[in-house]
């Protein structure tokens, strides 16, 4: 018997295939492994915001050419994606391929390995988006199917499959939360007036970006003028989630007594000081062993330019709108220290930009 969430998924897989049929994707400039494995990562796409600290991951089983079972995984304790997809395919995965964003676990944790379950359900194939970094399952689960005669193909879509991750990565391997830090600015480089006034420097679509990454977030942090003067809610709004993000304020003066009165009801704000990178490294490191791995960094422009110059920084993204604001006491989206030349200036690497809405969003990484 299949449940009303069964028949959804594949509707769902059956439309987006037409999609792909009909861009012309598929066919012999697409492998069957990319198709499947595109659909995959569509799944695993569904589990935004609400895996941590597990990563997102999508599964499908395929027998004969044709999708037999989907799934992903949904929330941290909750079956994982390869499960779901065994589970939804009746009983037909005999014989069948599967198709796994990341490398399936193979010890105990909150949930049973999954290459145990693989190995019952008699899957002839595995194909790998990418290897998982966590030392424990580090290729172990890839020599365990190949041990019980299981045919393994590895690195399909493996940037795709990392780059959807990437927060996950860099906790498991660094113990610490990945920094993303989001700015809105005019074309000139302002994020408000003299006087702070910032509301809105960007469009609708642009501002429910950022409700969209704050809901990938484990926790949203702002500084303590930005605080005080927008007194932010920090929280997702327009989007269903079965959590909100940490709230951290980065002021040496608010208290989480004045945080309480001053911000906007919600999960209840912190308050950090760090002064120095070593400082930073600690508090991030706490925060890591507290299982936030994630940290969406909304501004200002003195707290981007402390944790830019403290090397904390991993990926920016900055809205861009077609606007001058001007000014010369307007302030910038980065302040701190005035630079002696060019030569100081931070380069990105692997940048990719896109249109939002009337707005421009710049991305970028800075750490390795």
């Amino acid at each position: 018997m299949f449940c009303a969430e069964d028949i959804a998924n594949y509707f769902y897989m059956a439309g987006r295939f037409a999609v792909i049929l009909s861009e012309g994707i598929v066919g012999s400039m697409l492998s069957q492994d990319i198709k499947f494995m595109t659909l995959a990562l569509d799944l695993a796409r569904k589990g935004w915001g609400t895996t941590s600290p597990n990563p997102m991951v999508g599964a499908v089983l395929v027998k004969n050419g044709k999708i037999v079972g989907t799934g992903f995984h949904k929330k941290a304790g909750e079956p994982h994606a390869e499960i779901n997809a065994i589970k939804s395919s009746g009983g037909r995965t005999g014989g069948s391929t599967l198709y796994v964003t990341l490398e399936p676990c193979c010890t105990f944790g909150r949930t049973p390995p999954c290459t145990d379950s693989i190995i019952a359900a008699g899957i002839r194939k595995v194909v790998i988006g990418c290897s998982d970094t966590n030392p424990k399952h580090s290729g172990k689960g890839v020599k365990l199917l190949k041990k019980f005669g299981i045919e393994v193909v590895e690195n399909v879509l493996t940037d795709e499959c990392r780059k959807l991750n990437e927060a996950f990565f860099h906790w498991i391997t660094t113990g610490r939360p990945f920094v993303l830090l989001k700015m809105a600015m005019t074309l000139d480089g302002k994020i408000a007036t003299s006087g702070g006034s910032s509301k809105w420097v960007t469009g609708p679509d642009a501002r429910s970006r950022v409700q969209r990454l704050r809901q990938w977030a484990d926790a949203v942090m702002v500084g303590g003028e930005t605080a005080r003067t927008d007194r932010p809610s920090l929280n997702v709004r327009e989007f269903r989630t079965n959590r909100q993000p940490r709230r951290i304020i980065v002021s040496r003066k608010l208290t989480k007594e004045k945080l309480l009165k001053l911000l906007p009801p919600g999960t209840a704000p912190e308050s950090i000081s760090p002064r120095s990178r070593k400082e930073w490294i600690s508090e991030l490191k706490r925060l890591g062993k507290e299982n936030v791995t994630s940290v969406l960094v909304e501004g200002g422009g003195e707290l981007a330019a402390e944790m830019l110059s403290a090397g904390i920084v991993d990926k920016i993204e900055f809205h861009v709108a077609p606007k001058l604001l001007g000014g010369r006491d307007s302030r910038p989206v980065i302040g701190g220290k005035n630079p002696k030349s060019l030569a100081e200036a931070l380069k990105l690497k692997d940048i990719s930009i896109e249109k939002i809405g009337e707005d421009i969003c710049i991305r970028g990484y800075l750490n390795s």
